[in-house]
């Protein structure tokens, strides 16, 4: 790609929020500022924002509050907003969120018509069932998303399992696969750091090292690796179950953990802000247990790849997209009973894990670099498609 592009990358969540998207979204910026032409973060405000650390744009929208872990909900319907983005020339528009952001970008076309790609990250289908109850009020939701998807001139999604969420929802629409990266690098773990990490935690040497990263919210299947863990337990097997997240279903979790007894066993970090801190774990783990079927990416397998450390999944879950059994990770059933026996199977064999992190590493690893600089050649598609095709008034 040769053109210089400028580019809004809309979001909910940008830091200080922390969580899949908002590092999606800065890896974007970051590599397409560095790279490819100019990207603006495009994110309601946070009473916490700190964007003078970064060395660009960052267009804050109107919020009305947070909620969970910091989470702004954007109030996008001011008229003047839609012109200060129209004022910026943007050559195209691409919302990592079908909420308010991608609401706001529609709101931007009926003013000035500009090509507009919406990333579908996640299965929303599970938030609004579990936070909305009334039916009523869930039925204008899923219409929201749905004229938000209906609405893009391209729908991408991270993994080919997050299809089934997008017709769940309604769209039967076409779309395009574009895989997110990983923002560690390939990574070489000393014996030195390994140590810290046991010490940190009191583990003993020789004790298998267990590792789930992500938010601590039941919709991961924690359950699942807290009753597997409770299995090991009774079986007799020592180990150490690593818990880095934070989330608001974590306190729950943590009462879950004391009644099945593993206070001993399972050790909850909170969210981890390096990092560079993050991957030392990763690399001191074992093993990483990831029996989400939430995920449409499972950003967390490839971040384990990059430190050669195999993961655990469930079988034709979105995670285990690109995961070959014994080869580049380990599949199981999404039930304890098939976690544990998992586990108990493989964890002794240190040849088979390293030779397993080795390939995983080799064969899953995608590097953000390469993942933007696919974005990038899309981009391109689309804004040419979009020229070269007439355009009726945009419709809400």
């Amino acid at each position: 790609m040769n053109k210089q592009l400028k580019i809004a990358i809309g979001t909910e969540s940008f830091p200080p929020t922390i969580d899949g998207i908002s590092t999606v979204a800065k890896c974007y910026a970051d590599i397409i500022n560095d790279k490819y032409g100019e990207a603006v973060i495009v994110t309601p405000k946070n009473p916490n924002q700190e964007d003078y650390k970064y060395p660009y744009e960052i267009y804050r929208y109107k919020s009305l509050f947070t909620f969970g872990e910091g989470y702004p909900v954007g109030w996008p319907f001011k008229k003047e907003f839609a012109t200060d983005i129209i004022a910026k020339n943007f050559d195209i528009l691409h919302s990592h969120c079908p909420m308010a952001t991608s609401y706001f970008f529609r709101r931007i076309n009926r003013l000035h018509r500009i090509p507009q790609i919406l990333t579908y990250h996640t299965k929303y289908e599970y938030d609004i069932e579990e936070r909305v109850p009334l039916w009523a009020i869930r039925h204008r939701a899923y219409g929201f998303l749905l004229n938000n998807l209906k609405c893009a001139d391209e729908v991408w999604v991270t993994s080919h399992g997050t299809v089934d969420s997008l017709r769940k929802v309604g769209y039967e629409g076409d779309f395009v696969v574009m895989p997110n990266g990983c923002d560690l690098p390939k990574f070489e773990c000393t014996d030195d750091m390994r140590a810290m990490i046991m010490r940190k935690h009191s583990i003993p040497p020789n004790v298998p090292v267990l590792l789930f990263v992500g938010r601590m919210m039941w919709y991961k299947n924690i359950k699942i690796i807290l009753d597997a863990c409770k299995a090991l337990k009774v079986k007799g097997r020592d180990f150490r179950m690593i818990m880095i997240g934070m989330g608001p279903e974590e306190t729950q979790i943590k009462r879950y953990c004391t009644k099945l007894g593993l206070n001993d066993k399972v050790i909850f970090t909170g969210q981890l802000y390096d990092r560079y801190e993050l991957q030392i774990y990763y690399a001191t783990a074992d093993i990483q247990v990831f029996p989400s079927i939430f995920d449409t990416n499972g950003l967390v397998v490839r971040e384990a790849a990059a430190s050669a450390t195999p993961t655990i999944v469930v079988a034709d879950s979105c995670a285990s997209e690109g995961i070959t059994d014994g080869e580049t990770g380990f599949l199981c059933l999404e039930s304890a009973h098939s976690v544990a026996k998992t586990v108990d199977s493989i964890i002794d064999n240190k040849d088979l894990l390293n030779r397993v992190g080795e390939k995983a590493r080799d064969n899953i690893y995608i590097s953000w670099d390469e993942a933007v600089a696919n974005a990038c050649e899309r981009y391109q598609i689309v804004i040419d498609k979009f020229k070269s095709t007439p355009h009726p008034p945009y419709e809400y």
